[in-house]
């Protein structure tokens, strides 16, 4: 609980459908980031502008979010990358509408074109590599609206002020600290389908994200609070070593 706002329970509610989200994200922000305002999405003229130029109809998950947070750069795009509406694509396979980069375009998040006319559709990613013909869209996670939801919490532990962020490479013991100190936060493991992926904790005021037993990343609403957890997980943090 913080100030009000129980991080666990609501998300619990934002994993669960479209609306849940969207509250969870609003009031993510409020609380961690700062609120939402009038202007932080874009127009429907611009969705619409996108929908006439590409040829398909817009997720309405996807219209949702970009009207409501779709502007707030340091909510979407502190790493990777949203694309704005006149930016989204259908790739040369014509096989998903692309609406988000990684930050130096190694990899893409899509729609697959086949479920456009979903709600609330499965997100895929697709790798870049160097042999083409290899790359492939590959699951991501169930629905567009937990993707914005991971959207959000990740960008938020890659923020640019480096003061309230960290990161850690991880053993055997920082796991088991992990475990111990954190919640497991009610968000699902994530690439969808891999049997070691992404998990998200929170500690006291302090959000993480564990990388398959590889990482840590951290984020604290305040230096204190990253203070703490640094203590609690021991380790070669790379901003703040102990």
């Amino acid at each position: 609980m913080t100030q009000g706002f129980d991080l666990v329970a609501s998300l619990a509610r934002g994993v669960d459908g479209r609306s849940g989200a969207w509250n969870f994200i609003q009031d993510f922000a409020a609380h961690w980031v700062r609120g939402l305002e009038d202007g932080d999405g874009w127009a429907e003229a611009d969705l619409l502008a996108a929908e006439q130029r590409l040829g398909v109809q817009l997720p309405t998950a996807l219209c949702e979010a970009y009207l409501l947070f779709g502007r707030r750069q340091d909510l979407t795009s502190n790493h990777d990358v949203l694309l704005d509406p006149a930016e989204l694509y259908v790739d040369d396979a014509r096989e998903a509408l692309v609406f988000r980069h990684e930050n130096q375009e190694a990899a893409s998040w899509g729609v697959l074109l086949d479920s456009l006319q979903d709600d609330d559709p499965a997100v895929f990613m697709r790798l870049d590599l160097a042999d083409k013909s290899a790359e492939r869209w590959e699951p991501w996670l169930e629905h567009l609206s937990l993707c914005f939801v991971e959207i959000v919490l990740s960008e938020s532990v890659l923020q640019a002020d480096e003061e309230l962020c960290d990161f850690l490479n991880t053993d055997d013991d920082s796991i088991e600290l992990l475990e111990k100190n954190a919640v497991r936060l009610p968000f699902p493991a994530y690439p969808a389908g891999e049997e070691n992926g992404s998990r998200w904790f929170l500690g006291q005021d302090v959000l993480l994200r564990e990388d398959a037993g590889v990482a840590i990343l951290a984020r604290g609403r305040t230096t204190a609070d990253l203070d703490r957890v640094r203590d609690l997980i021991p380790g070669d943090w790379l901003r703040g070593n102990r």
